[in-house]
């Protein structure tokens, strides 16, 4: 830790993970804002992650919407040994760059870094699965090392209490949810001259982001699509074959309503969610992400902060961890999985401009707090370091 022009603390901060570079996962994309985040503030970051450099940090920037530069470094992995070894391999290569601070989603990297007596930063997504991960996470609460987790959502926090039979102390919790640049949603042209812009269908747009994963709502979209053939429908993102899937799906049920974009660099995707009236979020009660399981109940999604900074009308599944963060002011809330529901509030919305303007300002007005930076920013002052 240094002085940097004898006035702001510069700490020496890596940042361990387990996500692969570039990747159009959402935990990709996460940690990738994180180190920027991290970066932005002023320190030195170093991250680290698996596999081989296969991209420039030009093309990082472009595929993942970030602007603050930093290292990257990739190791290889054996992946029989369940992540271990990439966590021994990491936390030996972070102890070579005298970190001031490690920062990791990884539990074993977390305490190999304490039992070196480096302050960590846990961030926190999922329960804590596995015959050793409960020991391991349990001796992160006995250490005397400075650490912080920071599960996203506090739904997350009693699931972990609940299950694991713990009490987690107040002090050593700080609440992350997911976070968002709001310099790049600043000043979007209005959705009909974004629709221009990208050359897409006139008329009121209803607007879907993010993977094509099971829970994700995809069948009630293609109801809506089905019910309101006068409501142009945009689906930007998904997996190659997911969207092929999907558009062959589209076409053998005569679904002319339906544009479907396939993968849009992180950078460019405020101008898409730019392009609709309304943003939807048709979460299922059983949500899978990208490395499998259910995250229903403690989820705290990306776009649902890429869609607050949009301005734009929000439509969501009322999953109570959304309520975190959401409220009836800046979104409307539909039983989950309740077509009928859903048509009948869709119907409602698409009918009421005024409606549809007051749930954007809010939401502009309320996302402000969900920074990256000033996530970042928090998380460093909790645990007591600048």
């Amino acid at each position: 830790m240094w002085a940097n022009d004898g006035q702001v603390l510069v700490m020496r901060i890596v940042v361990i993970s387990a996500s692969f570079v570039p990747s159009t996962a959402a935990n990709s994309i996460e940690v990738m804002k994180v180190a920027n985040a991290l970066s932005d503030i002023g320190h030195q970051v170093t991250l680290i992650v698996p596999g081989e450099a296969t991209a420039k940090w030009d093309e990082l920037s472009e595929w993942y919407g970030i602007r603050y530069p930093f290292e990257i470094i990739w190791l290889k992995e054996n992946l029989a040994f369940r992540r271990y070894d990439f966590a021994l391999k990491a936390t030996r290569k972070a102890l070579q760059l005298k970190p001031d601070l490690v920062y990791t989603w990884m539990l074993q990297a977390a305490v190999l870094s304490l039992w070196h007596r480096i302050p960590v930063m846990l961030e926190l997504h999922d329960r804590i699965r596995g015959k050793i991960a409960p020991t391991l996470f349990k001796s992160i609460l006995h250490s005397r090392i400075p650490r912080l987790l920071l599960p996203i959502t506090r739904a997350l926090v009693d699931v972990l209490e609940r299950e694991l039979s713990i009490s987690i102390p107040a002090k050593l919790i700080h609440i992350a949810p997911s976070g968002i640049e709001l310099e790049r949603y600043a000043d979007l042209p209005q959705a009909e001259d974004t629709r221009k812009l990208l050359g897409l269908p006139e008329g009121l747009t209803a607007g879907y982001s993010g993977h094509f994963y099971s829970g994700r709502g995809m069948d009630l979209l293609l109801s809506l699509a089905n019910s309101f053939p006068g409501v142009n429908f945009l689906w930007v993102g998904g997996q190659d074959k997911a969207v092929a899937e999907w558009r062959q799906r589209l076409h053998e049920q005569g679904v002319a309503n339906v544009t479907l974009t396939g993968f849009i660099p992180n950078q460019r995707i405020a101008v898409y969610q730019a392009a609709c009236d309304i943003l939807l979020m048709p979460y299922e009660l059983s949500i899978a992400g990208s490395g499998g399981g259910n995250t229903a109940d403690i989820c705290s999604p990306m776009k649902m902060f890429e869609y607050m900074a949009a301005g734009r009308a929000i439509m969501t599944s009322d999953l109570p961890v959304l309520r975190e963060v959401l409220n009836d002011q800046n979104a409307v809330f539909c039983a989950t999985q309740d077509i009928e529901a859903w048509e009948m509030a869709f119907g409602k919305l698409i009918n009421d401009p005024i409606k549809r303007q007051t749930l954007g300002e809010h939401a502009i007005k309320d996302v402000q707090a969900y920074s990256w930076k000033e996530r970042a920013t928090k998380a460093l002052a909790k645990l007591g370091l600048p």
